[in-house]
């Protein structure tokens, strides 16, 4: 919409490539795209501007998370946010959401030196956590971090949004959920499968 009102098309095609790579990444992306001539500083801060008021107004959480977080409570598992937003987007949001303190472990930029699809925040995430990355779930819905959670060793679940997994990222997936809820029943499912948390 930002680019629309200045004169400029980015295909979508060229946008969803965006998805879950940091602010960095995707502004030389979008500035490869419109050539170097273009002031990408000025559209990144009137999108940024427009993004602000949609969280202020549109945030909602997918349906779904909050009986998995009970689910994780109750069973005593670990868990962690790993994204390429910022601390302070991200703080924004769970405050937004009445959930800032529902996520003590957050892995966000800052917090790793190579970003998604780089294994790294992953890791960082599963270090955190004291836990093994093959013992480790990840829930995604960006190819960018699918790549960065298999490449890190996790059992990754794809939870499609803007982005639909094309085959090869597919093949990177245990399993694409059509939503939450389907995540829970799948994960409650494999635990009665191996009979035990330690399995």
């Amino acid at each position: 919409m930002a680019a629309k009102e200045n004169g400029f098309e980015i295909p979508v095609s060229v946008y969803l490539e965006t998805v879950g790579l940091p602010s960095t990444s995707a502004r030389a992306l979008l500035g490869m795209h419109l050539g170097g001539e273009f002031p990408i500083e000025d559209l990144w801060k009137q999108a940024s501007d427009r993004f602000q008021t949609m969280v202020a107004t549109e945030l909602r959480l997918k349906p779904g998370l909050i009986e998995i977080l009970d689910w994780l409570e109750e069973i005593q598992l670990p868990w962690a946010i790993v994204t390429s937003s910022d601390h302070d987007t991200v703080l924004s949001h769970l405050l937004a959401a009445n959930l800032k303190d529902r996520f003590v472990h957050i892995i966000a930029r800052g917090d790793y030196a190579a970003a998604k699809p780089h294994p790294e925040p992953y890791l960082k995430a599963t270090s955190r956590l004291g836990v093994n990355p093959s013992r480790c779930v990840a829930l995604e819905d960006s190819h960018n971090g699918v790549l960065s959670a298999s490449r890190a060793g996790l059992m990754t679940i794809m939870v499609p949004d803007l982005v639909q997994p094309t085959p090869d990222i597919e093949n990177l997936c245990a399993y694409v959920a059509p939503d939450l809820h389907d995540v829970l029943a799948v994960l409650i499912d494999r635990l009665r499968t191996l009979g035990d948390l330690d399995s």
